[in-house]
């Protein structure tokens, strides 16, 4: 925005110092003056006679007056000279701020004033300042990571929606160039590779929702969702050979009952499937805590190093081996991704831990219900 340039904040307060000094000095001398006029005799001003046709009261204004000028102007001139060197070491400090506000608009957020000495107003002014760079700064490299963390998940994705496509492709011109191919076994991997394409956007879509929190909270009891889902998967548990043991006590929180029970089903879906290949185990338990309520899932299997099991609730990272897809968004590297990102909409925690036996301890903590 123009404006006309005016008087610096240093000048006026200058010319303020100045002009309190020598109105102050003026008032003194005026007071003197009435003091010698009305209240000292006449007889005392003077020792002998002065000849003349002068009244001495009026000698005394011709000698009183230059002085008091001239005292008048060694005022002004200290006032100007003291008052120029106290405002500069009064608009200090705000020089300081001034300089670090165009630091911050040209884009470096790391720069602090830090300003010294005892609280006060100009203290207060800097430190709020320094706090409000601190949050920019932490905001602005939270929307990188984000950013970042966008455009590797939308190019990631955009690789595992194409490799369908391309399968499906590929297969399409060997069906054209050899008619004689067995049709049966062509759709059956037809239906297969497009399987995974629905099952893979399904997830995505579900996902993106979670992200967006469109969802309205009730109440739900998290031991009741982990039986659901536990329940639903007994079938693929007894096909994999493996035993599903759950526990708990009823464990109230607040959220979406879809929600939860699309994270319930994908963590024992990824235990059974991630397991031992005969006699594995799967551990289903939740509980009431006072810091929320608790669901742990965990599994037996092959052991896992921190570093790996650090990486696995990463959208499209999977583990040691591929499986097949029995469910959506398990096998295309988006079941912890998922039960994470319903984690976080639900104000909660993830953890994923690995066991000292083998296999993973995923525990997830959330709100209780009021």
């Amino acid at each position: 925005m123009h404006r006309a340039p005016g008087l610096s904040v240093r000048l006026k307060l200058t010319l303020s110092y100045a002009g309190v000094i020598v109105l102050v000095g003026a008032v003194l001398l005026a007071v003197v003056w009435l003091f010698l006029l009305r209240y000292v005799p006449e007889k005392a001003l003077i020792s002998t006679p002065i000849p003349g046709p002068f009244p001495v009261r009026s000698n005394l204004l011709h000698a009183f007056a230059p002085r008091a000028a001239a005292a008048l102007a060694v005022l002004l001139v200290f006032g100007l000279l003291g008052g120029w060197i106290l405002a500069g070491r009064m608009l200090a400090p705000l020089t300081r701020i001034t300089d670090a506000t165009r630091i911050a608009a040209t884009g470096s957020l790391s720069h602090r004033i830090e300003l010294k000495g005892r609280n006060d107003e100009f203290r207060e002014l800097a430190d709020a300042f320094d706090t409000m760079l601190a949050q920019l700064e932490a905001h602005v490299a939270e929307e990188r990571r984000i950013a970042a963390q966008q455009q590797r998940f939308a190019a990631n994705a955009s690789h595992e929606l194409r490799t369908p496509l391309a399968v499906t492709q590929t297969l399409l011109e060997v069906a054209r160039k050899d008619p004689n191919r067995n049709a049966a076994e062509l759709v059956d991997r037809l239906h297969d590779v497009n399987t995974r394409a629905i099952d893979l956007t399904e997830a995505l879509l579900l996902l993106s929702r979670a992200d967006r929190r469109s969802f309205t909270p009730e109440h739900a009891d998290l031991s009741l969702v982990a039986e659901e889902a536990t329940e639903t998967l007994l079938s693929l548990a007894e096909q994999r050979g493996t035993i599903i043991e759950t526990a708990g006590d009823p464990t109230p929180t607040i959220g979406s009952p879809a929600l939860l029970l699309q994270l319930a089903t994908n963590l024992v879906h990824n235990a059974i499937v991630h397991n031992l290949p005969d006699h594995g185990t799967v551990w289903v338990t939740t509980s009431a805590q006072p810091e929320g309520a608790v669901l742990t899932v965990e599994n037996t299997g092959e052991k896992l190093t921190q570093a790996l099991v650090s990486t696995l609730a990463e959208p499209f990272q999977r583990g040691s081996r591929r499986t097949r897809n029995d469910h959506a968004g398990v096998g295309v590297g988006l079941g912890l991704a998922i039960v994470k990102s319903i984690t976080q909409a639900h104000d909660g925690t993830l953890t994923l831990t690995p066991r000292d036996e083998g296999g993973l301890r995923v525990t997830v903590r959330l709100p209780a219900a009021p």
